[in-house]
């Protein structure tokens, strides 16, 4: 009996420790690409941690990114905490944390002696031209991805268009504009209610609808 139990307990570890390398190495891989700031990984935690792994679902992503720019520190390392969490708990969170912290360590430190080296390099220079104008690319491919399943009907895009507005002409704070959107959501949602008009809270909840309706008037019946 003790040693099924040995067995067993050691198999458990086993697989314990292989998720928490499995995330070290995903955010290991993830770290060195968040350029420009933590938005730029989402297109890489979509394809490593959604479609890959299916560990969380995209919609899930875009809520720890929206409580990673509500906590202070970086985005990039709370928004790996926070998956890591998700997916192993206390350890799960060291372990993505370590993963997307090690290699922009490392690479600071070669950039560093590199750029004490070459400072004034013209070639230099257009690299992080280029590498400025590539992560502008993944910031809006992150935003078109997170506005998928975010934008669900005319009030929440009213309401992304509002905020926007306030941070490019009223400089809000981010902080500042996601508890105001917090705020905002549940009374559109208690106003819809109090009016009698359907509300979706996800893009699920319309395709279980539309699913109830497509069922045959045979197999209503039965």
């Amino acid at each position: 009996m003790d040693s099924k139990m040995k067995i067993e307990s050691w198999d458990w570890m086993k697989k314990n420790w292989s998720l928490l390398f499995q995330l070290f190495w995903v955010f290991f891989k993830i770290g060195p690409v968040t350029f420009g700031g933590g938005y730029a990984m989402i297109p890489l935690i979509e394809r490593e941690v959604v479609k890959k792994r299916k560990w969380v679902e995209i919609e899930e992503v875009s809520d720890m990114f929206a409580l990673s720019g509500t906590a202070p520190g970086a985005i990039a390392v709370n928004a790996a905490t926070f998956i890591g969490h998700k997916i192993a708990g206390v350890r799960g969170a060291i372990a993505a944390m370590i993963g997307v912290l090690l290699p922009t360590f490392l690479i600071v430190m070669l950039l560093n002696i590199i750029f004490v080296s070459f400072e004034g390099n013209s070639h230099v220079k257009a690299a992080f031209l280029g590498i400025r104008a590539a992560v502008v690319a993944l910031i809006a491919y992150a935003a078109i991805k997170i506005a998928r399943t975010s934008i669900l009907d005319k009030s929440t895009f009213i309401l992304m268009i509002v905020m926007v507005i306030m941070m490019l002409v009223f400089h809000w704070h981010p902080i500042f504009v996601i508890v105001t959107g917090a705020l905002l959501g549940i009374m559109i949602v208690k106003v819809k209610e109090l009016m009698n008009i359907p509300v979706r809270l996800d893009h699920n909840q319309e395709k279980n609808k539309e699913s109830i309706y497509d069922v045959p008037n045979e197999e209503m019946r039965t």
